[in-house]
């Protein structure tokens, strides 16, 4: 089997990646220094593992979902359930099996100190039941997101993403340079695909929408924004977007579904003018990355970074670059 190394310098995001080559944004003229090296079969298997545990803890959320239960609050006044706690424990547990030396930051354990995270060059990041709001309200529009974040030097940057639906049993995948996938007929607990020859062949191939002029006239312009935390500056830029687009569309969906739904081309735009944590957004920026659209802090346009000192995201806009 051909491998191919692709080194990642530090401050450098890797934009594309083939069998025989890199591309990185770094200016030309700059001497690139030494990064940590990638292959393309670690990067896919980090992606099918990430699967196999969204899978297993898909099973582990719906065993509450269809029960009774609780709903603590936690200090940051977010909700918390038994079924948060118990993705989380299986998914650790999971990716500690696929790859012990790889550090882990999830929602539910947060509380790592930055001297600590600075240190790492690589971590899972992950939100076990994203949209805990929909979970309590029963609507299934909530995921498990699992990011793998390279963070060579300072910011990080998500390379592998997948962002799980369980009631829906649908999966988006990607992997930066080697396309996004969404997977359907993926029940919890159902057994991952063996091979990434094996996923691409089962899956859809995620493709984010072209520039207006190149729509079905049938297709209006769709944006879409949180069904549970709308704000006022989201709903302001929405008119000023529909001043444009008088046949705009708005489309309100939960968690990390509305990433996902721009990486696939059902929508152009997704607002978030309303506070987020990294967990939120890794995973599903992944897949758009992967996919061809951008996740960018507005109004600064410059593409969101992890592993700050502060977990906190700003406000951000995900969109086709080529929209």
């Amino acid at each position: 089997m051909l491998l191919a190394v692709f080194l990642i310098p530090p401050g450098q995001r890797m934009e594309t990646m083939s069998d025989d080559s890199t591309v990185t944004n770094q200016a030309s003229g700059d001497e690139a220094p030494e990064g940590r090296a990638y292959t393309t079969y670690e990067l896919t298997a980090h992606a099918l593992a990430a699967l196999r545990a969204a899978l297993q803890a898909g099973a582990e959320i719906l065993a509450v979902y269809n029960g009774e239960f609780e709903v603590q609050q936690k200090a940051d006044r977010t909700p918390l359930t038994e079924a948060d706690l118990r993705a989380q424990r299986r998914i650790h547990e999971i990716l500690e099996q696929h790859d012990p030396e790889v550090p882990f930051l999830g929602e539910e354990s947060a509380d790592i100190p930055y001297d600590r995270r600075e240190l790492w060059d690589r971590y899972w990041l992950v939100d076990p039941l994203d949209g805990t709001k929909e979970f309590v309200k029963r609507n299934g529009e909530f995921t498990v997101n699992i990011a793998y974040v390279s963070a060579t030097d300072g910011p990080g940057d998500p390379l592998v993403g997948v962002v799980y639906a369980p009631v829906l049993s649908r999966a988006y995948l990607g992997v930066v340079g080697k396309g996004a996938y969404r997977l359907d007929n993926l029940p919890p607990g159902a057994a991952a695909p063996r091979s990434w020859d094996e996923l691409v062949a089962t899956a859809r191939a995620l493709q984010p929408a072209g520039p207006a002029e190149q729509r079905s006239p049938e297709r209006p312009f769709t944006v879409v924004a949180s069904r549970s935390h709308m704000s006022a500056e989201t709903e302001a830029f929405v008119e000023e977007v529909r001043a444009e687009h008088p046949d705009l569309e708005l489309v309100s969906a939960g968690s990390a579904l509305k990433m996902c739904l721009v990486a696939e081309g059902a929508a152009d735009l997704y607002p978030r003018f309303a506070p987020t944590m990294e967990w939120d957004t890794g995973a599903g920026h992944a897949v758009c990355r992967a996919a061809g659209a951008e996740v960018v802090a507005w109004p600064a346009a410059e593409e969101l970074v992890y592993n700050k000192p502060e977990l906190v995201n700003p406000w951000f806009l995900v969109r086709s670059r080529r929209s």
